[in-house]
Order: structure tokens, then C-alpha cells, then sequence
């Protein structure tokens, strides 16, 4: 099974501001009986985004200046609440391939480190700067780099940190754990044909 190394994510970027943002808000509970996580594509802060009539309340997301956006720009402790897995897979599934943020919350991460989906972390003064660039110039484009540590535009440059493991773990192609684990089917079955047969009682 190939690998796929995440080194950097380019594209535009969307703002969405705030402290908190937890994971009913970025994907509400009604949502999390879908049969397959593809189904989550395009739900993200649905009830941000949409009054109870179903029109749109004017969100960032929603904006035909930030369509398209590859990352999200996010504040302190983004991704709270609940360990829901759909949270990271409706915002991957969404089109976006990168979060930047000021915090996570760590179960949020790693459900996120775990899809391919990377979680870089900035200061609250570096976020606000690139936010205001955003919004200034929607049409920027954003390079969060895993391998500087770096995140850039053509106007500012900013640097980023994330756990060592998970940051090797994306450059390396081995943050799925399914596919590295049949890339080493010898060797579990190696360790297997090793261990001692149980007795019968």
C-alpha cells in the first residue's frame, strides 16, 4: 500500500476566529449517524453557518473569497469538547487540508494526525497577523511547511511547532495506521510464527 509523505500544504486560507471551538460546533450531533464518513463532506459548522431556516448567517466558510481554501486559521484550544472522530473527518472531507491554530485539543489532534489531516500550532499575535492578511488578501496563498516549521506567504512568514511524533510521522508517510500495517505483513506475521501456541486446559 503506497505511502503518502505530508511535508506541506499550500492553498487559500479561511479565518475562523474564536477560542473553543468544539467539536459539535464543527460538526453537530444529527450528523454522526451517516453510514460513511464521506457523507460529512461539506457539514462542517453547519449550525455556524445556517439559522434554523437554513440560510446562510454570513460565515467565513461560507465566503466566495475564501472558497476553495486548503487551511484553516483557528484560536486557543480548537477542537474541545467530545472525542468525535467525525469533527477532523468532516473538515478533511470538506475540501480542508490543514489546520492552523493557536491550541488543540489533544484527542482533536490526534484524530486529525491520524487522517493525513496536520495540526500546526502559532502564536496568538502570528495567527492574528495572518488572519488580518487573509482577510485583507483572500486570494494569498499559504504554505504550512512540516519540515521548516514554517508557516508563509509571499507577504509574511511565521513559525509553527507541533510533537515531534506526529510531525515525523506525517513527513514519513506513516500516520495511517492501516496502511502500515499491511506494508509490514512480514513482519507481523514474523512475530506471530514467534509467539508460543496457548495450552489447552
Amino acid at each position: 500500500m503506497p505511502l503518502r509523505h505530508i511535508t506541506q500544504v499550500s492553498g487559500k486560507a479561511v479565518p475562523v476566529p474564536g477560542a473553543d471551538m468544539d467539536t459539535d460546533r464543527i460538526i453537530p450531533s444529527r450528523f454522526l449517524k451517516c453510514i460513511t464518513f464521506d457523507e460529512l463532506a461539506g457539514k462542517m459548522f453547519w449550525d455556524e453557518r445556517f439559522d434554523q431556516s437554513g440560510r446562510p448567517a454570513g460565515h467565513p466558510i461560507d465566503s466566495p473569497s475564501h472558497a476553495g481554501a486548503a487551511l484553516i486559521f483557528g484560536g486557543e484550544n480548537f477542537g474541545c469538547g467530545s472525542s468525535r472522530e467525525h469533527a477532523p473527518q468532516a473538515i478533511r472531507r470538506s475540501g480542508i487540508q490543514g489546520i492552523v491554530a493557536e491550541s488543540f485539543a489533544e484527542i482533536f489532534f490526534g484524530n486529525s494526525t491520524g487522517i493525513g489531516l496536520p495540526c500546526a500550532a502559532a502564536s496568538h499575535e502570528d495567527l492574528a497577523a495572518a488572519m488580518k492578511l487573509t482577510e485583507e488578501h483572500p486570494e494569498l496563498i499559504w504554505t504550512l511547511d512540516l519540515e521548516r516549521m514554517q508557516l508563509r506567504s509571499a507577504l509574511a512568514a511565521f513559525p509553527i511547532s507541533m510533537p515531534e511524533e506526529p510531525r515525523e510521522a506525517l513527513i514519513r508517510g506513516r500516520w495511517d495506521a492501516i496502511a502500515d500495517l499491511m506494508n509490514t505483513a512480514e513482519a507481523v506475521e514474523a512475530l506471530s510464527a514467534r509467539q508460543p501456541m496457548p495450552r489447552a486446559r
